[in-house]
């Protein structure tokens, strides 16, 4: 038991003997622990105020709201142009005309250019007419002869024939295009036109020599454009040339439409050439 009592005695004084607090040393950690505390709590208020004071970031109690002009402008983009995006002006077409009436001026302006051009080139260009126009005659003056010569036509639509609510009033001599046509017989042209009703390019010649008591006259229609080698006023002799066989007018094929009328009526074309010709 002693022996016990000597071994605990000894397990007791060998272990190292605990270090003592005393009541100074704990007043000082304190302190210093709390400074510690506030200085890292300073830091970072410091941290978080001075970024907001250094952009003059007015307090949420002072600040006023924003308007949406306000934050609009805050995102507003801009573009710079050059000057010289801007230096061309507007055009309509060719014109610079601004009001209607002066683009319809400056277009009939061109218009009349455009005409006297194409006047001009027409005018340098001989023309089927003027190639023709000293043909010999095909017969002497004072007889009465076929509009065109034997052989180069055939007869078609004849005088009194069908059509779309009247009559044909002459005789169609069926012909290729530039056909010659010649006059009937001697007389002065009172029509030379382009556009004589439906019948397009026409000829109308007054035979004074052949009237006697009747005015009589014979009427070349459907003639080619262009091809008239006579003009209104002058005087022609029989079977001198007047033009070319065409399509011009309400025609379906290319022919001479050839009238004769007897006091402006007319009568049957063939008939008449029948007894006159010779």
């Amino acid at each position: 038991m002693a022996e016990e009592l000597e071994q605990t005695d000894m397990s007791v004084d060998t272990r190292s003997p605990k270090r003592a607090t005393s009541p100074v040393s704990r007043s000082v950690v304190r302190p210093i622990r709390t400074f510690a505390v506030l200085a890292a709590v300073g830091a970072l208020v410091t941290a978080i105020a001075l970024p907001a004071l250094a952009t003059g970031a007015a307090s949420p109690a002072t600040a006023s709201p924003a308007t949406a002009q306000q934050i609009a402008a805050g995102h507003a983009q801009s573009i710079v142009v050059a000057s010289e995006a801007t230096a061309v002006s507007g055009t309509r077409s060719s014109f610079t005309a601004t009001t209607p009436q002066e683009i319809e001026q400056k277009k009939a302006e061109e218009a009349a250019v455009a005409a006297a051009k194409a006047a001009a080139e027409a005018a340098a260009k001989p023309s089927v007419a003027s190639v023709r126009t000293n043909m010999a005659p095909i017969a002497s003056p004072g007889q009465v002869i076929y509009p065109m010569a034997a052989g180069s036509y055939t007869l078609s639509d004849g005088f009194g024939a069908a059509r779309s609510g009247r009559s044909h009033m002459g005789q169609d001599f069926a012909a290729p295009i530039g056909t010659p046509i010649y006059a009937a017989a001697d007389g002065c042209v009172t029509i030379s036109q382009d556009g004589y009703g439906g019948y397009g390019e026409t000829i109308e010649l007054s035979h004074p020599a052949l009237s006697g008591a009747n005015a009589i006259s014979t009427l070349y229609g459907h003639m080619n454009y262009g091809s008239r080698a006579v003009s209104v006023g002058q005087c022609v002799t029989a079977g001198q040339y007047l033009g070319e066989v065409g399509n011009t007018g309400w025609v379906s094929g290319s022919c001479l439409h050839f009238e004769v009328l007897v006091n402006n009526t007319e009568i049957d074309p063939l008939a008449w050439l029948e007894v006159n010709v010779r």
